[in-house]
C-alpha cells in the first residue's frame, strides 16, 4: 500500500478539524470537533486529539506519511508551541510535542486505542500559523497561484495572515511572519488582547465588527443574530450604522495590507474568511480605502482578491506543511494559474 497522504489539522477559536489529505490537495476524510476555547488548555487538548481519534479509526490512516497543523496564533514552529490570543488555556503550549504523543510509535499506519487516544505512527508533525496554512493553500490551488509575492488574509474570528516572497513561503524563523492582524492601525485605539493598542484584529475581525456596531446603536433583526454576517446582511439591506462599521473595518485592513506591500512589494492581497463572506461589503470599501493609503508609485497597482479555498484552506494549508515535512515534497506552489482578479 502506498504511503500517500498526510492529516492535517485547522486549528482556531472557533473549530478543530482534521482531514486526510492527498496529494492533489483533496480532503478524503474529514473530523470536527468545537473548541472549547475558555476550559484549560488539557481539555483544548483532548477535542484534538479526538479528531486525530476519528481519523486514524479510518482504513486510509496507514497511508499516512506526516501530520500538518494550521493554529492560531502567535506559534512558534522551532519550539513547537502555540499561544493563541482567542484560546487562553493555551500560552506556550507544547502543541507538537501533545500531538506527537497522540501519534507516536514507529513507522506509519497505526491503530487507535479508545477512540481518541494514542495513534501508532511515528510520524513528523509540521506547526505553522493559521495565516500561513492559508497562506500555503491559496499559493499552491487558489487566489495567489502564480504569484510571486502575495500576502493573504483569514478575516475571521481573528486576523492572521502569511506571506510568499519570490515565489515561495516565507513564515519567517517563528512561523509568524505576516500576521497582519496585530499590526497597529490606530496607535490611541482599543486595547487589543495582545497587549497593544489599535491592531488590526481589534477592528476588523468578525466579533470586533458586530461589537462597535452594537456600541453605535445597531440592533439585530427577531432571530436575535448579533454576529458579522448579521451586519453584512443589515448593511447590504441599507443600514447606516451596519455599514460603516465594515467601512472602518475595511480602513484597517487597507491600512494594514498597504504597509505591508510598502514593506515588501507584494503584488496581490487575498482575503479569506468569514468576514470576507460580506462580499462587496466589505470589498469595495476596502478597495476604495486602499487607495488612500497604496499611494507610492511601487504599490499603486496592488490588487485585492477574494480568497477561493473557502473553509478548506486551513486544511490544505497544513496538509502542504506535512507534505514538505514528509520529505515526499509537494507539486509546486509556483505554477501557471487562474490569473487574479
Amino acid at each position: 500500500m502506498h504511503n500517500d497522504l498526510v492529516a492535517a489539522l485547522d486549528i482556531g477559536g472557533t473549530k478543530i478539524a482534521g482531514a486526510l489529505v492527498d496529494r492533489g490537495g483533496r480532503l478524503l476524510v474529514r473530523a470536527q470537533r468545537p473548541t472549547p476555547a475558555h476550559e484549560d488548555g488539557d481539555t483544548v487538548m483532548a477535542a484534538v486529539a479526538a479528531v486525530l481519534g476519528e481519523l486514524a479509526d479510518d482504513a486510509r490512516w496507514a497511508r499516512v506519511t506526516a501530520v500538518g497543523i494550521g493554529s492560531a496564533g502567535p506559534v512558534d514552529a522551532t519550539a513547537g508551541t502555540v499561544s493563541p490570543v482567542n484560546v487562553p488555556g493555551w500560552r506556550d503550549y507544547p502543541l507538537v510535542d501533545r500531538v506527537r504523543s497522540v501519534v507516536g510509535g514507529a513507522g506509519a499506519g497505526g491503530s487507535v486505542v479508545g477512540g481518541a487516544g494514542t495513534v501508532a505512527g511515528g510520524l513528523p508533525v509540521a506547526l505553522i500559523g493559521d495565516g500561513v496554512a492559508m497562506t500555503a493553500a491559496e499559493h499552491w490551488l487558489g487566489a495567489a497561484r502564480g504569484c510571486a509575492n502575495a500576502l493573504c488574509m483569514v478575516v475571521s474570528t481573528g486576523v492572521g495572515g502569511g506571506l510568499v516572497l519570490g515565489g515561495t513561503l516565507h513564515p519567517g524563523p517563528s512561523g509568524n511572519a505576516g500576521h497582519l492582524g496585530h499590526i497597529s492601525v490606530d496607535l490611541d485605539g482599543d486595547p487589543c488582547p495582545c497587549g497593544a493598542r489599535g491592531c488590526v484584529e481589534r477592528i476588523a475581525s468578525g466579533p470586533n465588527i458586530a461589537r462597535r456596531a452594537l456600541e453605535r446603536g445597531w440592533r439585530p433583526g427577531s432571530d436575535g443574530d448579533t454576529t458579522a454576517a448579521a451586519v453584512a446582511r443589515a448593511a447590504r439591506a441599507g443600514d447606516a450604522v451596519a455599514r460603516a462599521s465594515f467601512e472602518r473595518a475595511a480602513q484597517a485592513l487597507a491600512a494594514g495590507i498597504a504597509a505591508a506591500a510598502t514593506l515588501v512589494e507584494i503584488e496581490v492581497a487575498v482575503i479569506g474568511g468569514g468576514v470576507a463572506a460580506a462580499g462587496d461589503v466589505l470589498f469595495a470599501p476596502l478597495r476604495r480605502a486602499l487607495r488612500d493609503y497604496a499611494t507610492l508609485s511601487f504599490v499603486q497597482g496592488l490588487r485585492v482578491a477574494p480568497a477561493r479555498m473557502g473553509t478548506d484552506a486551513g486544511l490544505v494549508g497544513a496538509a502542504a506543511a506535512a507534505w514538505d515535512a514528509s520529505g515526499a515534497g509537494r507539486p509546486a506552489t509556483v505554477a501557471p494559474g487562474p490569473s487574479v482578479a
